[in-house]
Formats: C-alpha cells, structure tokens, sequence
C-alpha cells in the first residue's frame, strides 16, 4: 500500500455551532449530546440524552438575539468541557488553590518584610537587622515566584485540555447518515464503534476503498467504521463484489464503509478549521482516528495506517473488550 508520510495534527479548536436552513427562515439547532465523563459510553438505545430547544426565525435576515442564542450555547458546551475536565484531573483545582494561597501568603510577606527593611535603612540602631530581612524578603520573593510559575503551568495544561474536550464535544455533534432513514450524531457510535474519518479527493477516497480491502476483516472485527468525506465535491466510487462466493466479505465490505456524513458545510468548516490550526494545506488529504470513548486518538496526513489497526487495536467482542479500550495505541 502506498503511503504518504504522516504528521500529527494538533486539532484544537474553539467550539463551531452549526446552523441549519429551513424554507421558511433560518433556524439554529443545538444537537443532542452526551457526557464523556471518564465512564463507559452508552449505546444510543440505553442512553439518556439531553437536547436544547431549536430556536427558529421566521425571516432570513437573522436578528442580533441570533448572536446572543449562540453565544449562549457555546458557553453550554464550553461548561460541558470544564466539567470533564474537572473529572478527568479532579486534584488540578485544589492544587491551584493552593498555588494561589502561597501566591498571596509570599506576597504578603515579602510586603511586610520590604517595610521592615526599608525601616531598617532608614534606621542606623537598626541597620544590624537588614541582612537577615533581606534574606527573608529573598525567600519570600522567590516563593511566589515559584508558585506563580506552577500556577501559570497548571492553568495552561488546563485551557489546553479544556479546547481538546470543546472540539471533542464540537466534532462529536456532526452528522452521519447509517441507511436512507437513519441519521444520527457521531457521539451515537461511543462505546462500540472507532471512527475513522478520511478526507480529500473523491480518488483518493476511491484508492482507500480499494487499499483497505485485504484488512477488512481485522477492521471490523475490532469495530472500525470508516467516515469517507470527499473534499472535491465529487462521489467516490465503490464497487462491492455481489458474488453468491462473496457474499460474507461483501457484508462485512458495506459495513466497514457504511457511513456517510451529513450537512457537507458542517463537517468542510470543522476540517478547515482544524488543518488550518495544524498549519496543513486546505487541499491536502488527511486522516483523524477516534477511540471507543470519542476521544482523538490520532490523526495525519495520507493513508491511514491500516495495518496499525490492526496489529495495535484490541476486538470490540471477547474477554479482552472493555479491559483495553483505553489502549488504543496511537494510531
């Protein structure tokens, strides 16, 4: 199989709304979701889902409540991040606390002590106690250094993990088509599917289709989905062997790349956003692999690695499911 050098892509990006047109007005939906919280994923059928009202307009000109509704639902996401960010590091708050405790506590010192030595200089029958003040407020200072730099290194690992959930939640939202009936969010697939979305040329989604076929059973056994997206606007083409001899490879062939996304503009702004973050060109063709919880594994340039998967990742079904879902490798 041929193979294009693969680059790690940074996707983190802030949250991106969706809107929807209707043909009376515009309307702005706010899909349904679920939690990631550092749990097993429900199945869409055991899950309980929550869903914000669909807030329509019966003109096309969109007034400026649009903007104050949107804002609004980005900050519900945005608390949806923080609160599995809370979850997944529950001891990060309590030693910011600390670190600003210390903060202030040295900082308070080191005023005082800089009081007393300027009355120490100022004060010849006390000059004998400025080197030891000095030292003091040396101590001090260096303290709140110190714990101002730990503050700073937490805070940024959490702003970092914070944009890491908000496009998890954010891509978790768009839309897949599994038959002519059924359209669901990429969320529904967390607890036994691993999506993984393939961008670029109709041909180069053509070649996949085609590289793929010798691992094909190793993919589905371990309960990777395919999500072909064509960046060109063509329809790529998938032949399936009908034979009464194929019958079995060829199910298990249409399941494999069964998906298909939905509202093209949705998922072409949530790609350019993040290729355009990961400093990669809009037209080149690329790859992000998912984990069963919904999580990024990874992502990169060509061909996704399909022998990687199925050398790294365990089966959905057996004694070992469940047990390894959070060894995905880095594929």
């Amino acid at each position: 199989m041929a193979s294009v050098a693969n680059a790690p892509l940074n996707l983190l990006t802030p949250l991106n709304l969706p809107r929807h047109k209707l043909g009376f007005g515009s309307c702005i939906v706010t899909t349904p979701f679920r939690s990631t919280i550092n749990a097993p994923f429900l199945t869409p059928q055991s899950s309980k889902q929550r869903s914000s009202p669909i807030i329509c307009f019966a003109s096309e000109k969109q007034s400026s409540s649009t903007d104050i509704r949107q804002v609004f639902v980005c900050l519900f996401f945005s608390s949806t991040a923080r609160i599995r960010s809370e979850v997944l590091t529950p001891f990060r708050s309590v030693r910011m606390f600390f670190y600003l405790a210390f903060i202030a506590s040295g900082g308070l010192g080191a005023l005082i002590a800089t009081t007393q030595l300027i009355a120490a200089l100022t004060n010849p029958s006390r000059a004998l106690d400025a080197p030891e003040i000095a030292k003091g407020l040396g101590i001090d200072i260096g303290a709140v250094s110190l714990f101002a730099f730990l503050y700073y290194r937490e805070n940024t690992a959490k702003n970092a993990q914070i944009a890491r959930l908000s496009r998890e939640e954010n891509l978790s939202n768009l839309k897949l088509r599994l038959d002519e009936k059924r359209v669901v969010p990429v969320s529904s697939f967390r607890g036994f599917a691993r999506l993984v979305i393939c961008a670029g040329p109709a041909s180069f989604i053509t070649e996949l289709f085609k590289n793929s076929e010798p691992f094909t059973e190793g993919l589905v056994e371990r309960g990777v989905l395919v999500v072909p997206f064509a960046t060109d606007g063509n329809s790529p083409s998938f032949e399936f062997d009908e034979s009464e001899e194929s019958k079995d490879f060829t199910s298990k062939r249409k399941r494999l790349w069964q998906l298909t996304p939905v509202i093209v503009s949705d998922w072409t702004n949530w790609l350019d956003e993040q290729k355009k973050l990961a400093g990669v060109s809009s037209d080149s063709p690329v790859y992000i692999s998912l984990r069963l919880d919904g999580r990024v594994r990874g992502s990169g340039r060509g061909y996704p690695p399909w022998n990687a998967f199925v050398a790294q990742l365990p089966p959905v079904k057996g004694m070992w499911s469940g047990l390894l879902d959070g060894f995905d490798g880095r594929v």
